[in-house]
């Protein structure tokens, strides 16, 4: 009896591990903005080579590269999408888990939008309006206080007499990350109080900027960028955080808030006049590629310049590409699969 239960636990972990090892597929996963580019791309590889089109999942970036970091293995997926750079910590924790050699991909920018729907009036915001309006606790007669701002006007009496309702991303979503540094902390340093705070307090300062409200006036959509734009054509006094792609494919429903006075256009973001973009990446797990069939081929179609160049496919996603000798860097680095150092 314990030989053949024995042999049976044997005969299953060799059909797992056969089942394994034919992974034809790719697997990516991780964030949600990259998500369309990097669909776009699998459906032009699929159609256009003999590799099967990759299977991708929206994840946000931390919970991507959570996934991405977790091992070696065709278990553990083959690329993961980000919204920001990959952390110096999440580096350390791929290479307990084997995870040693991680090629990293610039694809290209993008920026962050507030949007709103395009029957309603439009918004023109500073940061320091912003970060009042979705910082948890905000300075008041000189006292850190919860924020009591229901109104947009209370903030400032030019801005709309409607409740603040801000749909955006969950803490795992690198949108949250990039919103977080490039508006909220920004967006405080604008007010003396905030200023105030980080020279007498730098810990308590990083806590007030990066802490969002939890009354209902922020609210966490997760990771489908889709469903934002949705709820905005249903709530005419909402707006949404998401990434100028989502904008640019729905511009018949939406509309971008201007922020210090500039719009979130393509020429604006690509010329850094419009201040609140970021780069986008994908890493590549090393170990995996000539394992799983299709990852140089894909990393190939990806930069390549009838993809991610200016006159590529996916600029016509949305993508801000990357400045041409940049790009040809990149695509250099990228097809080599040279080995990230931090």
């Amino acid at each position: 009896m314990i030989r053949k239960t024995i042999a049976l636990a044997a005969f299953a972990a060799v059909a797992v591990a056969g089942a394994a090892e034919a992974r034809d597929q790719i697997r990516i996963v991780g964030s949600s903005t990259v998500y369309p580019f990097a669909t776009t791309v699998a459906e032009n590889f699929g159609k256009t080579s003999s590799f099967k089109t990759p299977v991708i999942e929206s994840t946000g970036s931390g919970g991507g590269l959570k996934l991405f970091c977790a091992g070696v293995g065709v278990e553990h997926p083959d690329i993961a999408n980000a919204s920001r750079r990959i952390k110096k910590s999440e580096v350390e924790t791929c290479a307990k888990n084997g995870v040693k050699e991680i090629t990293e991909v610039q694809i290209g920018f993008d920026g962050i939008v507030l949007a709103n729907t395009k029957t309603a009036p439009a918004f023109n915001l500073t940061k320091g309006q912003i970060f009042q309006a979705l910082a948890k606790e905000v300075p008041v007669d000189g006292k850190w206080v919860a924020n009591p701002y229901s109104n947009w006007s209370q903030i400032d009496a030019k801005l709309p007499n409607e409740e603040i309702e801000v749909l955006g991303p969950p803490p795992t979503s690198g949108t949250r990350d990039a919103f977080v540094e490039l508006v909220m902390e920004t967006g405080c340093l604008e007010l003396p109080a905030c200023a105030d705070l980080k020279k007498a307090d730098e810990k308590k300062f990083s806590s007030v900027f990066a802490s969002l409200r939890e009354d209902g006036r922020f609210i966490e959509a997760g990771e489908n960028d889709n469903l934002i734009v949705q709820k905005l054509q249903s709530n005419p006094t909402a707006l949404g955080i998401f990434g100028f792609s989502f904008l640019d494919q729905n511009s018949d429903k939406i509309q971008g808030s201007h922020i210090e006075g500039v719009a979130p256009t393509f020429e604006d973001i690509a010329s850094s006049k419009y201040k609140v973009s970021r780069p986008l990446f994908f890493y590549v797990k090393n170990a995996h590629v000539g394992t799983v069939p299709g990852i140089k081929e894909y990393v190939a179609e990806f930069t390549s310049e009838k993809a991610w160049g200016p006159e590529g496919y996916l600029s016509e996603k949305g993508l801000i590409p990357l400045p041409d000798a940049v790009r040809a860097d990149a695509a250099k680095k990228a097809n080599a699969f040279a080995p990230l150092t931090m």
